[in-house]
């Protein structure tokens, strides 16, 4: 059931203009504590930041990296 709202959250997301202004946990759909590319796809707006926001070149933006967006 955890998963299916997390999905049904991930879909709102994905349609919505204003998916970059979701809060971190929102876009942590894992709940691994980073935001993977992957999570980061529902937004262009974020996309098009993700390289320069994840300062340690991981591949994943942490809650501090998120916060500078």
């Amino acid at each position: 059931m955890k998963t299916l709202h997390k999905t049904l959250a991930l879909l709102a997301l994905a349609t919505s203009s204003a998916a970059f202004a979701a809060d971190f946990d929102t876009l942590d759909v894992n709940g691994d504590g980073a935001i993977s590319k992957s999570e980061a796809s529902v937004s262009e707006a974020l996309m098009s930041q993700f390289k320069e926001l994840d300062t340690d070149g991981n591949g994943e933006l942490s809650k501090q990296e998120y916060s500078k967006a």
